[in-house]
Formats: structure tokens, sequence, C-alpha cells
């Protein structure tokens, strides 16, 4: 009886590592929001970089690294301020840019394109990058936004661990409010890190994600939109 629970207990725990493993090569979304705890922000950004530094130096002295050595003795610290200042800045709402909406004085009606925004994020699910460019439209309802905006909002969105698809939805949900227009179109495309470097290893493909909503789920408006981005 003692070894059939064993070994049950074994198959279960095997389970859930395939399941892990088979839902970050999936590329699985849990949800559209950003999956965060209701203490994630009670912490100083000071306090979280003094937890992470700790929690690098344990990670990295298991792997065997000797952190007395000169190039390996500031990673800690390092990695931390990149964490929490860095590549996961997106997390903290504090860090949304503050968007200013303009009277559409010119009356321009046509579709607004700012196209090859770059974009650097974080894979949720290995915690290495992918990299690409966004594409974002928008057909104003009376109002306008500078152009560096919607560059800062791509760039806030992308700054946390992420996953494609959550991230192309949050900044088109976003840009529908800031807006107050449903007519939004983006499509982002991106070299994904987990894949060329780990498990498949494939260095040639890209991942291509859109979002269309209002006026742009026209064929025809849409067709127009993506013809601006093979030029």
């Amino acid at each position: 009886m003692v070894n059939k629970v064993k070994n049950l207990e074994s198959a279960t725990a095997l389970k859930a590592v395939v399941n892990h493993e088979e839902i970050g090569d999936a590329h699985f979304m849990s949800s559209i929001n950003t999956p965060l705890r209701e203490d994630a922000f009670e912490l100083s950004d000071e306090e979280k970089m003094s937890k992470i530094e700790e929690h690098f130096t344990g990670i990295l002295e298991t792997l065997g690294l000797d952190l007395t050595d000169d190039s390996l003795k500031g990673t800690p610290k390092r990695m931390a301020k990149m964490y929490v200042k860095e590549i996961f800045q997106g997390l903290n709402p504090e860090n949304k840019p503050r968007v200013s909406l303009f009277d559409n004085k010119y009356q321009y009606g046509e579709m607004l394109i700012e196209r090859d925004i770059t974009f650097h994020s974080c894979c949720e699910h290995h915690l290495v990058p992918f990299i690409g460019k966004a594409h974002v439209a928008y057909i104003s309802n009376g109002s306008v936004i500078g152009l560096s905006k919607i560059n800062r909002l791509v760039q806030y969105f992308a700054q946390r661990p992420q996953v494609q698809e959550r991230l192309t939805i949050q900044i088109a949900e976003e840009l529908k409010r800031a807006l107050n227009t449903k007519d939004i179109a983006i499509v982002m495309e991106a070299e994904h890190m987990c894949v060329s470097t780990r498990g498949v290893k494939d260095c040639s493909s890209s991942t291509v994600t859109s979002s269309y909503h209002g006026k742009f789920k026209n064929e025809n408006l849409r067709k127009e939109f993506l013809s601006y981005l093979n030029k």
C-alpha cells in the first residue's frame, strides 16, 4: 500500500512537471490582465531589489559560480536593478505614461499609423526576451494623441513578463480607453528567444499577432492598413 501511494505521488509530481512544460511550449496565456498578487506593490523598489539580489546570489552560488570573482561579484545587484528598474518596470502602474489628448483641429478623419515601433519584452514562461516591431493605427473620434505616447505605451506594456497575445490585447485596450475610440488596429511581430535559444532552437521563425476593433473589422479597411506595413 505504501509503495502504491509513493508511486501515485511520483506520477502526480511528474504530471505537474509535464503540464508546466507543455504550457510554456504552447505559449499559454491565463488571462488578459498580467497576473499580479494583491500585495504586489507593498514593497518599495529598493526593498524589492534587496530581496531579488539575495535570491540571485543564491541561484548563482547554487550553479557553482564564484561570486568573489571581480566579474561576478556585482551580478546579483545588477540583475536586481535590471529586473525592477528596467525590463519589468511596466509592472508598476506608477510608471505608466501619462497621455494628453488634443483636439483634432485638422479634422483628419482617416487612419493614422505609427509603424515599426521597436519593443523588447520578456516571455513569462522562461524569462527570456522576445523582440520585435509593433504597428498601431487609429481613427480619431475627435481627439488625437502625441505620436511618441503610442511608442511609450507599447514599451510600458512590453516591460513586464508577457506573452505576445496578451501584450497585443493590452495595448489595444489601453489605446481604446485613452483615445475614447473603438477604431484601433494593432499588428505585432516578434522573435522569441525561448524558441531560438532553447527547446526547438529555431532561429528563423517569428510570431505575428493582431487585434482589430471598430471600423478596422471591415475587411477593406483592414487590408488598407496592412498594405501600408509592407512598404
